[in-house]
């Protein structure tokens, strides 16, 4: 008889490898992830400091986020760590320190 086909022993060595590529690569994926979502927050102070200065230019006042947000300049409130966004009476664009 010639069958074709895995052997366990095969099967199991298989998972093993599977097993410890999921050992190596979850925790690289965790920390990269909070290093995103930083870069995303400074990205999403960026774009709301240059709506500011846009609203600031069309409308010759200093926009709360509220407005911005009303108004269609900016389509969230928060960073996508959820801390939310702050314009302070000087028109800078800062978030909410971590409690």
């Amino acid at each position: 008889m010639n069958e074709k086909g895995f052997t366990l022993i095969e099967m199991m060595i298989v998972l093993l490898i599977i097993s410890v590529l999921m050992l190596i690569a979850l925790p690289n994926m965790t920390k990269n992830n909070s290093l995103v979502k930083s870069l995303g927050c400074e990205a999403t102070i960026d774009l709301v400091q240059g709506q500011v200065g846009a609203y600031e230019a069309e409308k010759n006042t200093i926009p709360t986020v509220e407005q911005l947000f009303t108004e269609g300049y900016i389509d969230t409130k928060e960073c996508p760590n959820k801390q939310p966004i702050l314009i302070d009476s000087e028109g800078n664009v800062s978030v909410s320190p971590v409690e």
